[in-house]
């Protein structure tokens, strides 16, 4: 049996993560989970450059504060606080699920630190693969079946769209174009605004001044798109802000925490 990945430093939503194969799990099923509640209290997100338009309809789009940014979607204003999900873990509402949550409990990972290859693990503890009378077998006849196929598949082109948001992040910061980001909300009946910090976001001056050579470069390879489309989804913060007072989640703290 192939060594767990250890469990220190986990990705975000999992909780445990061991290696599938075939000698422990040829009879597990994999099996839809009938809710979402492992996304209960998340507010941020990680987000490839693949899904910006679509999730810029529903979702502020923004860049964690920290030495190698991430794109994030923002489901809560603060910390702890995701204004799509009911108690009972179903989106309130028809909204874009980001590939990082449609992964889960799947992805792939190194066993070893001396190698590059990577491996498909899963989180145990989710409830969606075991030894279950229903599901859909991940073996058959030993090999992998055409289920465990389809969901390696769409793990590898996860991998490759979070390579190609990587490049697009070391392509903004070349061009010096993040910054640390402030949003300023006032809300009804409170005489200070709320000031939110702690998330980068793209810098619309530096933008502007960017020579016209540069800005074609950035308009050729689809990097200008990707930028309209998160400037345009920063307007999307007031409205999280509304359901989160709808929802008495206001905040307490003005402070939003990098993901």
């Amino acid at each position: 049996m192939a060594t767990a990945p250890q469990a220190t430093n986990l990705p975000l939503l999992y909780k445990d993560l061991i290696p599938l194969n075939s000698n422990d799990h040829v009879t597990w099923k994999s099996r839809l989970l009938e809710n979402a509640k492992f996304l209960e209290g998340q507010h941020a997100i990680p987000l490839t450059i693949e899904e910006f338009v679509p999730a810029s309809r529903t979702y502020p789009i923004i860049f964690s504060a920290t030495d190698n940014p991430v794109p994030l979607v923002l489901m809560g204003m603060n910390e702890g606080v995701n204004t799509f999900m009911n108690e009972e873990g179903f989106f309130e509402r028809p909204v874009y699920v980001p590939a990082y949550v449609r992964r889960y409990p799947f992805l792939l990972a190194k066993l070893r630190p001396d190698t590059e290859e990577l491996s498909l693990c899963f989180d145990p503890t989710s409830g969606a693969v075991g030894e279950f009378e229903e599901g859909t077998p991940l073996f058959e006849d030993g090999k992998p079946s055409e289920n465990t196929q389809a969901i390696l598949k769409f793990c590898e082109s996860f991998e490759n769209a979070g390579a190609q948001t990587h490049a697009f992040v070391e392509e903004l910061q070349k061009h010096e174009l993040l910054i640390d980001g402030e949003v300023s909300i006032q809300q009804e009946g409170h005489e200070q605004p709320f000031i939110y910090r702690g998330f980068k976001m793209i810098d619309e001056t530096k933008l502007r001044a960017l020579r016209g050579d540069a800005v074609r470069k950035l308009n050729q390879n689809g990097i200008l798109a990707l930028i309209h489309a998160h400037l345009f989804s920063l307007q999307l913060m007031r409205e999280i802000f509304a359901v989160q007072v709808a929802q008495g989640k206001v905040p307490q703290v003005t402070e939003l925490p990098s993901a």
